[in-house]
């Protein structure tokens, strides 16, 4: 009789620990649930270059920010971002578009409340200087955190099919944004490279400035940092919605001496 009892109770226990490990294989196995296939191929290149919990993880960067136009007018910045919370700084050591009209160093940021401005070490109130920073700041660390924040609640997709440009087979994505205000927000197409999962370019628009109807091209070249993939290599120029451009120059954009985990403090974005 013992010995049946202690044969059913381990039989028991051997069929539960069988479910146990089913169970634990079959959520392990599950795949994660998409709206549609364009949200697929954004997380899909977000694998490729690393999501946002992966750039949290690293708390804070420090770069070189390099914008030129095609008149040779130049914004070199120093760039200081924590990643929570979205503090944002920048020093300016030459501001040939950027508030062009103040003589030597500008410091702008964002302490997480306010913006701010500061000239020579002086702090501006200038209404209209500091509507330029609100603009900047955030743009900024948009574009720097653009494809991780890709997945943002809030962020809708659309599928438009496939398209081989200059012999690159790509997958298109319309990206769209609804976060409950009523203001117009930008527009994306990205161009997602079907061998690499990529993407080497996209349109844009820019809401800020009423530029919805003509869009810009984009395009990308990706530098590995600290085990992620950054477009590092920028440069764009107006376009249409079928991504043809024309001769005219493009504006450069570069990201260069790229550190992340600098120990930066909330005090170090505060006026």
């Amino acid at each position: 009789m013992n010995f049946k009892i202690t044969s059913i109770l381990v039989l028991s226990i051997l069929i539960t620990s069988c479910k146990g490990e089913q169970t634990a294989k079959k959520e392990t196995n599950q795949t994660p649930e998409f709206t549609n296939k364009g949200e697929e191929l954004v997380s899909k290149m977000l694998e490729k270059v690393g999501d946002y919990k992966t750039l949290r993880s690293k708390e804070d960067v420090v770069y070189t920010y390099t914008y030129q136009t095609p008149d040779g007018k130049t914004d070199i910045s120093t760039e200081k971002y924590i990643f929570d919370g979205e503090l944002s700084y920048g020093k300016y050591e030459q501001h040939q578009r950027t508030l062009s009209d103040l003589q030597g160093t500008i410091e702008q940021g964002y302490d997480g409340k306010e913006f701010w401005l500061k000239h020579n070490g002086e702090i501006l109130n200038d209404s209209i200087a500091l509507k330029r920073v609100a603009f900047n700041r955030p743009t900024n660390f948009y574009w720097f955190t653009m494809f991780q924040k890709l997945m943002d609640k809030g962020v809708s997709y659309e599928y438009l099919g496939e398209k081989t440009l200059n012999e690159i087979p790509y997958e298109i994505v319309k990206v769209s944004f609804n976060f409950g205000d009523s203001k117009p927000t930008d527009i994306y197409q990205l161009y997602i490279n079907k061998n690499t999962s990529l993407v080497n370019q996209f349109l844009f628009t820019v809401a800020d400035f009423g530029a919805m109807d003509t869009p810009n091209l984009m395009t990308l070249e990706y530098e590995d940092v600290d085990g992620m993939l950054f477009p590092t290599k920028r440069k764009y120029k107006k376009s249409t919605w079928e991504a043809a451009v024309s001769d005219a120059p493009w504006i450069t954009v570069d990201w260069s001496n790229i550190k992340f985990n600098n120990g930066l403090s909330e005090n170090d974005f505060k006026s």
